[in-house]
C-alpha cells in the first residue's frame, strides 16, 4: 500500500538543488520569536527525541492538472503525482517545545536548501499556523519507508504535514523561523491561491473571487487495474482495484457504479493504515450482458465529504478530484 521509494514522484520548486547534503555538517536551525535559538544535527535529532511514524499520502496541489479543461498553464500532471508513504522522524511540536515558542506567535515559515537560479528568484518558503504547527502530527521526517529520505525526496530532513497538500511539505528542510506577525512572502501571498468557494471551483474569466492559501486535501479514488477500452468477458468474474483516501481526515467508504452512476453499491476495503493514508478498495464484477459499460469510483470520507460529480476549474489547476471513470466492452 505504500509507494516505493524510487517510485516516488518527484517535484521542486526552485532549480539549484543540492546534488549532495554532508550530514556530518548539516544542521536544523529553529529560530524567530522563541526563547533559545536551536541549531540541532541529525544525530541529535535521532537520539535527543521521541521517534514518530505516520502512514499520510503526499500530493502535488496541481495533480491531475492535465485534465483540466480550458487547459492551464503548469505541469500538464495526469494523476501520478501524488504517493503513500510511511514517514519516520520527530514532532515539530517536540522541536518547537525545545526552543520555546513565545507568547503571540502566529506562524511558523520553514525554508529548504534549494535556491532560484538568479538572485531575484523569491525563495521558496511555506508558513503554518502556529496551533497546526503544534498539533502533534506535523513531522521533521528523517526516513521513508524504513529508509533515509532519497536525495529527490528531500534528503536529510522534510517536513511532512498530513492531510494537506505537498506544497508544504518543505524538502531538504534547515530552517524553521517562528514569526510574530503574518508572513507576507511571495509563496504565500501570491502563489499557490485557490478560490475560497467549494472545492476551489470557478468559471474561467471570473472576477472578483476571493482567493486563499491552498490548503486541506480533498477526498479521492482512483482505478489501477482496470483502464479506459478495457474488454471484459460475460460470465466471467473481474475483480476490479484501485485506492482511495479521505483528504485531511479518514476514508468512510468508496462506492462502485457500473452503470455510469444511475447505481452505487459499496466496495470493499482493504487495511486502515491510518486516517491519511491510502486504502484498496475492490469490487468482483461479473457481467452478464455484451455491450458498453461506463465504471465509476467514488469516495466518502469521515465527515461526509464526497467526491464532485463535475470537475473543478480554477487558474493554478488545483486541487481535481471529480469521480473517477472507466468506460469498458463486455463481450
Amino acid at each position: 500500500m505504500f509507494t516505493p521509494n524510487d517510485r516516488f514522484y518527484v517535484r521542486w520548486h526552485l532549480a539549484n538543488i543540492p546534488s549532495a547534503v554532508d550530514p556530518a555538517t548539516f544542521r536544523l536551525n529553529i529560530h524567530g520569536h522563541v526563547e533559545r535559538s536551536l541549531s540541532l544535527t541529525l544525530g541529535e535529532l535521532v537520539r535527543e527525541f521521541t521517534p514518530s511514524e505516520i502512514a499520510a499520502v503526499n500530493q502535488c496541489s496541481g495533480n491531475s492538472r492535465g485534465f483540466f479543461g480550458p487547459r492551464v498553464p503548469g505541469g500538464q500532471w495526469a494523476n501520478g503525482a501524488m504517493g503513500n508513504a510511511r514517514w519516520k522522524g520527530v514532532r515539530l511540536k517536540d522541536v518547537l517545545d525545545r526552543a520555546g515558542v513565545k507568547a503571540g506567535a502566529l506562524q511558523v515559515r520553514f525554508n529548504g536548501l534549494d535556491a532560484g537560479v538568479i538572485p531575484q528568484t523569491p525563495d521558496f518558503m511555506k508558513s503554518l499556523a502556529i496551533d497546526h504547527a503544534r498539533d502533534g502530527e506535523v513531522m521533521i521526517a528523517y526516513a521513508m519507508n524504513g529508509e533515509p529520505l532519497p536525495l529527490l525526496n528531500g534528503f536529510p530532513l522534510r517536513l511532512v504535514v498530513p492531510g494537506w497538500y505537498a506544497t508544504y511539505w518543505v524538502k531538504m528542510l534547515e530552517d524553521v523561523e517562528v514569526l510574530d506577525k503574518p508572513d507576507d512572502n511571495f509563496w504565500t501571498t501570491k502563489a499557490y491561491l485557490i478560490p475560497d468557494t467549494p472545492f476551489a471551483n470557478m468559471t474561467p474569466g471570473q472576477k472578483g473571487v476571493k482567493m486563499v492559501p491552498i490548503n486541506r486535501m480533498v477526498p479521492r479514488s482512483f482505478f489501477t487495474n482496470v483502464k479506459n477500452g478495457a474488454v471484459l468477458k460475460v460470465g466471467q468474474t473481474t475483480t476490479v482495484r484501485g485506492i482511495a483516501f479521505g483528504g485531511d481526515i479518514g476514508l468512510a467508504k468508496a462506492l462502485f457504479s457500473t452503470d455510469a452512476g444511475g447505481h452505487w453499491e459499496e466496495a470493499q476495503l482493504g487495511p486502515d493504515l491510518g486516517k491519511y493514508s491510502f486504502r484498496r478498495w475492490e469490487v468482483s464484477l461479473r457481467p452478464s450482458s455484451p455491450g458498453p459499460h461506463k465504471l465509476m469510483i467514488k469516495a466518502i470520507n469521515t465527515a461526509g465529504i464526497v467526491q464532485p460529480d463535475h470537475a473543478n476549474w480554477n487558474g493554478g489547476g488545483f486541487m481535481r478530484n471529480v469521480i473517477e471513470s472507466v468506460s469498458v466492452r463486455t463481450t
